[in-house]
């Protein structure tokens, strides 16, 4: 070994290092490759001249000359050496004290880089600011040395030994992750506190690095360990499950999954995305947040009938039987229906027309609806759209909010367990827009048969293919229903029934179906046909059966409480019975007490529910000539009521009308039940004859009632609604009706027995009215005098 405390030389082997600069009063292994490093270590260890460790500028030059070292190294000592077989040669030495190169060697030629040089001298000032940041420089030494991971002990206590300033730097330049240059320019700095200042900036900054570097890693550290722990105990879990034999509910639930994707018959496209989410429910903690929710979507997906089950004959023959069993009258409506069945026969692959039922309360749209899918023996599912204004209740919610579900179309298929069932979209009029989107906008896509094929609902995000479903549609309204809807569907009217209809349906269907409702059998009670045709006229007044059913309910809950408290006989109720069971009528017939009033005349109008009789009632007295109308009218009505007084004023001599009896009068025009708005364009005849009583003083027969608008030319114009006015002014007990003439080409929606049932008078012009209501004209005994 060479003497650890050689004399100051100025010759000296140097030992090119690329990335290790030596402090003095610090050992360090290096490793030797190069053959000029050999040999200098070499020279050394023999005792030749003393080794300089000098840092190269450039790391990747594998021959550096003297210009390509840094100008001050490490004189050093070789502690240790150990050769390897690969020609390299490891050694540990320790720094002794800094130098200067001053130049080339000269003289003798060398086999490694041999050079002149200066030794510095250390100047370690003993003073109090020295101490002092000597004192600093040891106590951020040691609070990084906290810091750091598996420090030696060794140097811990050899830094807590050290006393002189310029050795406690140099120990703490070594152990500090610096770079390679800045560790050669703290080297190269010949004021000992100068080093000390620069130290305590380094340090500084990577204390506070490594202080951020232990907070991420704490928080990490936590986050895994409670992973882990998870994990763990979820394993634990597992394993005891096994050993109790016990299956794993988690995987029993995916293998259920998996098998019901698989039965379930979803298009290629569908089934990849169901398993690529069962997939990753399967990777997912049963305690996630998302777990449950997507399960859920699993459980719809699985659920919703994808497969198209096989086709079912057709038999029109049962399915007329079907119609006729369940259904008095309509015919019309039967036959479209059968004809819808009948392409549905020829062609099932077809793109059949989606019938819209429309007509008042309880004249059996749904029922219809329930005739139709047994006929086709597929299942009958019914979506209530009543009062639905978000589009979402029809597309279906996106999964991202909470209590997300389909929306009311796939709901409905689930319901009915096949893609081929008959879906009917109930009270379609009732739709309404809000802040939430237009639903009958959404109601298009479903509805269109270009589209539904591919119909897309927010939750499952997967097409849905629609058009094998049979599609039906109740609305009460037509106008209602928005244009676009309307437009994909035919409309099939169903205005209501006669008073004949109505007994016979009461006799066929209501009665037996409230007997056994309310536990009685037909021996036990029995309604009088006379009881059934008093409960038509006199207890309710309806286009449908609704009403008329629950009377009978009533009537037939009346006898179940006498049989129940032990009556055996027989009950017969009558219709002189209905006053004690019902109380007292409560419809009459007015007509009759009309019959002798002038400036009365009755009208048919149109309501939601079915038609009605309308009175009109003019009166006059002194006044300025106003008109005077009242009874919520609406503007049309008010407009025809003024149009009629400026014909009859226009007509006044065809009627023997004086002029001057329009003179210092005002005429006032009421129509009863005020609290009713009314408008519509089908009261201009009516009160036109309203007027022309009022003034010619004849009255208007009370068993005669009219419809029609009129125009200043004196002409009739045809209105709507026929059907529902004819069957009012037949349940009200009317005998004649004024119909416009060219509305007797509707007509024909009646049966032969109701058209029978009243004497129809055509209108061409306000002539044919007068002549038809009022008679000739002639001049009223002892004129004319105001009311």
């Amino acid at each position: 070994m060479a003497d650890p405390n050689p004399p100051s030389p100025t010759l000296i082997a140097l030992l090119p290092m690329r990335n290790l600069v030596l402090f003095p009063h610090v050992m360090s292994p290096i490793t030797v490759g190069r053959s000029k490093s050999v040999a200098a270590l070499q020279q050394a260890m023999a005792g030749g001249l003393p080794l300089g460790l000098v840092l190269q500028k450039n790391a990747s030059d594998d021959d550096p000359s003297l210009e390509a070292l840094c100008a001050v190294g490490t004189l050093a000592t070789v502690v240790h050496h150990v050769s390897a077989q690969s020609d390299q040669h490891h050694a540990v030495c320790r720094g002794l004290q800094r130098f200067r190169i001053l130049g080339p060697a000269e003289g003798e030629e060398h086999p490694f880089l041999c050079a002149r040089i200066e030794p510095l001298e250390e100047c370690d000032e003993r003073s109090p600011e020295s101490e002092a940041l000597a004192m600093q420089l040891r106590e951020r030494t040691m609070e990084l040395l906290a810091l750091l991971p598996s420090v030696p002990a060794e140097l811990v206590h050899a830094l807590q030994a050290t006393r002189g300033a310029a050795e406690l730097a140099d120990i703490t330049a070594s152990v500090i992750d610096a770079e390679v240059a800045e560790k050669q320019a703290l080297l190269e700095l010949p004021s000992c506190q100068e080093r000390i200042a620069k130290l305590l900036k380094l340090l500084s900054h990577r204390i506070e690095v490594l202080r951020l570097s232990r907070e991420i890693g704490e928080r990490t550290k936590e986050q895994i360990d409670d992973r882990q722990r998870r994990y763990l105990l979820r394993e634990q879990l597992r394993t005891i499950q096994q050993e109790l034999g016990e299956t794993d509910a988690v995987d029993e639930e995916v293998g259920r999954l998996e098998e019901a994707i698989a039965k379930a018959g979803m298009p290629a496209d569908t089934e990849a995305h169901a398993r690529k989410e069962l997939q990753r429910l399967r990777q997912m903690p049963e305690s996630s947040s998302e777990y449950s929710m997507l399960r859920s979507y699993l459980d719809w997906m699985v659920e919703l009938p994808w497969a198209l089950p096989a086709d079912t004959p057709i038999d029109l023959a049962a399915a007329r039987h079907t119609l006729e069993a369940e259904h008095h009258g309509l015919a019309r409506v039967k036959q479209r229906i059968v004809e819808f069945l009948a392409v549905r026969k020829l062609s099932p692959q077809g793109r059949a027309p989606i019938l819209c039922f429309v007509g008042p309360p309880g004249v059996g749209k749904t029922s219809l609806g329930q005739s139709i899918a047994r006929a086709l023996q597929r299942p009958f599912v019914r979506v209530s759209l009543g009062g639905v204004h978000d589009e979402a209740e029809i597309r279906g919610h996106r999964r991202t909010y909470i209590g997300a579900l389909p929306g009311n179309i796939i709901q409905g298929l689930k319901r009915a367990g096949a893609r081929d069932c008959v879906m009917m979209l109930d009270e379609v009029d009732k739709l309404s827009a809000s802040a939430h989107g237009d639903p009958s906008a959404a109601l298009l896509e479903v509805l269109d048969p270009e589209q539904n094929n591919s119909f897309r609902d927010n939750y499952l995000g997967v097409p849905f293919d629609l058009s094998r479903v049979v599609f039906l549609a109740t609305a009460n309204v037509l106008d209602q229903i928005p244009p676009p809807v309307r437009d994909r569907m035919e409309v099939i009217d169903l205005p209501g029934y006669t008073q004949e209809e109505k007994l016979n349906i009461a006799t066929k269907y209501l009665l037996p179906r409230q007997r056994e409702l309310n536990g009685l059998s037909a021996a036990q009670c029995a309604l009088s046909e006379a009881a059934l045709r008093a409960l038509v006229a006199d207890y309710t007044r309806e286009a449908g059966v609704r009403q008329l059913e629950r009377e009978i309910g009533r009537c037939l809950r009346h006898v179940a409480l006498r049989v129940a408290e032990g009556q055996t006989a027989a009950v017969a109720i009558d219709a002189v019975d209905l006053d004690a069971i019902l109380g007292p009528a409560k419809y009459e017939r007015e007509q009759a007490l009309r019959s002798s009033v002038t400036g009365v005349a009755t009208g048919l109008a149109w309501t939601p529910v079915g038609g009605d009789i309308l009175f009109i009632e003019a009166t006059r007295a002194a006044g300025s000539g106003r008109l005077i109308l009242t009874g919520q009218l609406g503007d049309v009505m008010k407009e025809s009521a003024q149009a009629a007084l400026t014909l009859l004023k226009a007509q006044a001599q065809a009627l023997r009308i004086p002029a001057e009896q329009f003179e210092g009068i005002d005429v006032h025009v009421h129509v009863p039940a005020g609290a009713i708005p009314k408008d519509g364009p089908s009261a201009g005849v009516a009160m036109f004859i309203a007027l022309a009583s009022l003034f010619t003083h004849r009255p208007v027969h009370h068993e005669l009632a009219m419809t029609g608008e009129i125009s200043l030319r004196g002409l009739v114009l045809p209105v709507g609604g026929i059907k529902e006015k004819l069957l009012a002014a037949q349940r009200a007990g009317l005998k004649t009706v004024l119909l416009p003439a060219r509305n007797l080409k509707d007509l024909r929606e009646l049966s032969e027995a109701e058209r029978a049932a009243l004497q129809i008078v055509p209108l061409d012009t306000v002539e044919d009215a007068i002549r038809a209501a009022l008679g000739e004209p002639r001049a009223p005994a002892g004129g004319f005098e105001l009311s």
